[in-house]
């Protein structure tokens, strides 16, 4: 399957290394600066295959080459509207959180897909760890009973050296703060265990430490689900000195899972009234990962390129990726207003949130 890159910044690594491991034919990397790509190709030893062309523009690239899949890894600002041509000239996507940035990008990116058959992933990559895989089965099997609660902490570290990397961080416009490009992963994990039918949410974000950015560095929120169960949010990137953790719980009648470590790579906890002895396997169980990013990436694009080849929904498709940005933008939402917010939402963007600090 013919494969392009579209942004060579800090994720790309993880999306070249899942198109080297799944086999994908690497036709062509994009980026508007060239040293980025050179840089990419060079640490994965791609930069002496002359069959690997390189691009400045995106649009030039589909025109020349005959592309099936790309990745969309640019800043988040940019990733509707890449996305959106893409779908238009019939190229497959996987496209890194957040999928849009507003509600109405979202929308576009799911109706011109299924109209035009083409399959969309949300790059929720840590759906497919392999904790997270367990506390999904055990969810799936019933072995929780009636839901209670459950939360999402991710307390991670980024000091003033990350964002003055790339000038687009911590905007309204290109990025979101804490919550859209830090906690989303998190937040996606929480809406897809607790049932992805929200009635309310209340949220309250901050900007404590990081007075150089326009966005939040810290937010707090409670939802309502439709179902009765009630998920908590905290996400900060104020943590001293370094990243923390990014720790899941789910709370029922009959089981209580904690995931932990650095990004919902391990089992801290693992209790249920119908253990089994399979279930000590589960208990202790860590995952190594070279980067907080964990190793999803591959298992997500082995997932879509089979989605591609069997015609079926990605394991994690557009309208995941929607009800993630969703989620955040709600909790925007509800800052801006002072009040709860319903979803779910018509419209908002977070855009909207300009001068917010």
């Amino acid at each position: 399957m013919k494969y392009a890159l579209i942004g060579c910044g800090r994720i790309a690594t993880n999306h070249i290394k899942a198109a080297v491991n799944n086999n994908l034919e690497l036709i062509a990397v994009c980026d508007i600066v060239p040293e980025q790509m050179e840089e990419l190709l060079e640490k994965h030893g791609l930069q002496e295959q002359n069959t690997i062309k390189r691009y400045m523009d995106y649009k030039q690239m589909l025109r020349e080459n005959k592309i099936e899949l790309v990745g969309i890894a640019t800043e988040s600002g940019k990733h509707a509207e890449i996305a959106l041509y893409c779908i238009e000239k019939g190229v497959h996507c996987i496209i890194e959180k957040p999928m849009a940035m507003s509600i109405s990008d979202a929308d576009q990116i799911i109706e011109l897909s299924e109209k035009m058959g083409i399959k969309v992933s949300a790059c929720h990559q840590n759906r497919f760890n392999v904790a997270i895989q367990e506390m999904r089965r055990a969810l799936e099997a019933g072995r929780f009973g009636k839901l209670s609660h459950g939360s999402i902490h991710v307390r991670w570290n980024r000091n003033e050296e990350y964002y003055t990397q790339a000038p687009w961080r911590g905007t309204w416009a290109q990025d979101g703060g804490a919550l859209m490009n830090q906690c989303i992963h998190g937040i996606d994990l929480l809406r897809w265990m607790l049932g992805s039918e929200i009635d309310e949410v209340y949220g309250v974000t901050r900007q404590q430490f990081h007075h150089y950015l326009e966005a939040e560095d810290v937010g707090v929120a409670v939802v309502k689900f439709k179902n009765g169960t009630v998920g908590t949010i905290e996400g900060t990137t104020n943590v001293y000195p370094r990243n923390l953790e990014e720790t899941l719980y789910l709370f029922g009648e009959k089981g209580t899972v904690k995931i932990g470590g650095k990004s919902t790579n391990n089992i801290d906890v693992w209790d249920f009234a119908d253990e089994t002895e399979a279930d000590t396997h589960n208990k202790g169980l860590v995952e190594e990962t070279s980067n907080v990013y964990g190793n999803g990436h591959t298992s997500l694009y082995q997932d879509m390129i089979s989605a591609i080849n069997e015609n079926r929904t990605p394991y994690v498709d557009a309208h995941a990726g929607k009800d993630a940005l969703e989620l955040v933008l709600a909790i925007y939402k509800s800052q801006k207003e002072g009040r709860a917010v319903k979803i779910p939402m018509e419209h908002f963007a977070s855009t909207d949130m300009q001068g917010e600090f």
